[in-house]
């Protein structure tokens, strides 16, 4: 356990839109992908909208993996992987919604093993880890989510239950806006948008907005503010001592997971390096006492 003064890293984006079906999710998260890459075919769309996708073609020469069910937690991590594997710089998943509510989702499961609240306990460690994946991706993620509307059964002063809309809810599982930096709700089918989240506070107190690249450009901006982790890779690679890997490893907390095979490799090159100049000193140490004797030896012999 460690305090330590905050600082300011490089961050990859967790972002997500959401929105009824015909508004605009899937456009939007292109636009929006766009401007932070500037290069079309760094980008991957994870499509389980029946290839929704593929309709905006025309835009750009972006990359896409369709997914079809089960949509289980486990095909979607394979799908994360896939898309890092080929270095792309903004995965959109394009939607979430299907793992938590479609064939094959984390309902479904839970439902299959018998709905009770107990076999929820099998469940949702596998959501978590997809979540996890999410968060722990090398990329910036843009995540879609459906919404739906939002019913309760009140009673009223009278006694009498009514139903009472509560305006729209995100189909995923609750609590997820939470893991998120940003998170956009489109509010009609011109695409126009407002915040529900903000950690950039780049959109918080603003008028509701279309998002285009412009956009993703001021995300981007956003994200590389202060010290990135291919700075944190450099520093550690120069470091030649072990207390100064250590130092390190604490020092950037928030990167622990990143930067610990760098750490592992120059850990052994520094030990290495030691190793071999042990070594040396030890023969050196030893061809001076041999020296010694031999002197010894011959002012012996001479006399």
């Amino acid at each position: 356990m460690q305090l330590q003064q905050t600082q300011r890293h490089n961050v990859k984006l967790r972002l997500g839109i959401s929105g009824a079906s015909g508004f605009g999710k899937t456009y939007s998260a292109l636009q929006l992908a766009y401007g932070m890459t500037q290069d079309w075919s760094k980008i991957a769309v994870i499509d389980t909208e029946n290839a929704s996708a593929s309709l905006y073609s025309d835009l750009g020469n972006y990359n896409v993996l369709n997914l079809f069910p089960p949509y289980t937690p486990e095909r979607y991590i394979e799908a994360i992987e896939i898309c890092e594997k080929e270095q792309m710089e903004v995965i959109i998943i394009d939607s979430i919604t299907h793992e938590w509510q479609g064939e094959g989702g984390c309902l479904q499961i839970h439902e299959q093993l018998g709905g009770r609240f107990q076999d929820w306990a099998s469940v949702k460690p596998r959501h978590q880890k997809f979540i996890d994946k999410i968060l722990q991706s090398k990329c910036h993620i843009i995540t879609t989510t459906r919404r739906k509307t939002d019913y309760t059964l009140d009673v009223g002063s009278t006694g009498k239950s009514k139903v009472v809309k509560h305006g729209t809810k995100e189909i995923t599982s609750e609590g997820f806006e939470y893991e998120l930096s940003v998170n956009f709700e489109l509010i009609n089918e011109n695409h126009l948008c407002k915040v529900s989240k903000d950690r950039t506070n780049l959109f918080q107190g603003k008028p509701e907005f279309i998002i285009n690249a412009e956009v993703g450009k001021q995300l981007q901006a956003w994200c590389n503010q202060g010290i990135s982790l291919d700075d944190i890779k450099r520093e550690i690679k120069t470091t030649t001592t072990l207390e100064g890997l250590r130092h390190l490893y604490q020092k950037y907390n928030s990167f622990k997971q990143q930067i610990l095979p760098v750490i592992i490799t120059r850990k052994a090159e520094i030990e290495n390096v030691i190793q071999i100049v042990d070594n040396k000193q030890i023969i050196n140490k030893n061809t001076i006492q041999n020296n010694g004797i031999d002197s010894s030896n011959n002012t012996t012999s001479g006399e």
